[in-house]
């Protein structure tokens, strides 16, 4: 069904409808300020790098809402746009889309490796939909207890490489994926903490963007793969917090068989991040963001650092 989706609607035009759909939804009441998380990445509630167990959008129990959002991350060598829009049906349900643009330019550098054909500002795009169902607990109404909100999800995604696909195909990776999570957010609510833990099982290199799994000897198997979170209140419309995020490393091993050393090593992700809700309907996220090495093989082993921010609108 997801992939059938992705065929036949155009995420741009999907994310538009689901704006339109903002309109007509009637969470009149609403949730707490930042219960609902912000968008990540992929599109999901939660934070900017991981997803949590929240439902998206103001809607509560017998409600409809959607969000909508645009965010960039930036570091030394590479730029990431995504946008997308999620709907949240009575607090149970959230389905997502996203698309993102990476900007790929230092891949230019693997044509001195081998005749790769990589064009000079290649970007790699990637569209992603997704479903999360929450299952046990109310981060809310159990804010008073250890049981924690409980969700599963799953994110189907697809890379279109461009000319970087001969790299792709040199790597052995697929174009598309599907990852699944399970997440487990409790907020204590008089102490103004949030904390989250999601365990992934993936098999995507960079979140997707070199593809997924990896020809021999890289790992082409699936792999579970921790996040956390943690945010504290400073006050009801302002939250400070952090993110770290595992990732499965497929390609090292690969790169080192063809002579690359740790050329495509794949690092884990992290950040620090301070949201702010001026209002109801909209909050900004800013964080400064330690992605590790991207292809270190082209960008001399730099560490990619550089700063996220992020705006969601939410009904």
């Amino acid at each position: 069904m997801i992939r059938s989706l992705q065929r036949s609607m155009p995420p741009a035009l999907v994310c538009a409808g689901l704006l339109a759909c903002t309109l007509t939804a009637h969470a009149d009441r609403g949730k707490l300020l930042l219960t609902g998380g912000v968008s990540t990445l992929d599109g999901a509630a939660g934070g900017g790098l991981t997803p949590w167990a929240v439902i998206g959008s103001n809607a509560t129990d017998g409600e409809v809402g959607a969000t909508a959002h645009v965010s960039r991350a930036s570091t030394q060598d590479y730029g990431l746009t995504t946008y997308g829009a999620a709907l949240g049906f009575k607090d149970r349900i959230e389905l997502s889309v996203a698309r993102q643009d990476f900007n790929a330019s230092p891949a230019i550098a693997l044509n001195g490796i081998a005749p790769f054909g990589v064009t000079p500002g290649q970007h790699i795009k990637m569209d992603i939909v997704g479903l999360k169902v929450r299952v046990a607990g109310d981060a809310v109404l159990d804010s008073d207890t250890l049981m924690p909100q409980i969700a599963v999800g799953v994110e189907h995604k697809r890379a279109r490489p461009g000319s970087i696909q001969s790299v792709y195909n040199f790597l052995g990776v697929k174009n598309s994926g599907t990852d699944l999570y399970v997440s487990a957010t409790k907020l204590f609510l008089a102490q103004g903490i949030l904390v989250n833990g999601t365990l992934r099982y993936t098999k995507a290199n960079q979140n997707g963007l070199l593809g997924f799994g990896s020809a021999a000897p890289g790992r082409d198997s699936y792999s579970l793969q921790p996040e956390f979170s943690v945010a504290y209140l400073l006050r009801k419309d302002l939250a400070v917090g952090m993110e770290y995020r595992f990732k499965p490393n497929n390609l090292e091993s690969l790169g080192r068989a063809a002579g690359l050393g740790d050329a495509l090593r794949e690092d884990d992700w992290k950040d620090i991040f301070i949201a702010w809700a001026p209002s109801k309907n909209l909050s900004l996220t800013l964080a400064y963001v330690d992605l590790g090495r991207i292809v270190p093989g082209v960008t001399n082993n730099r560490k990619q650092k550089g700063a996220y921010l992020s705006a969601q609108v939410a009904f």
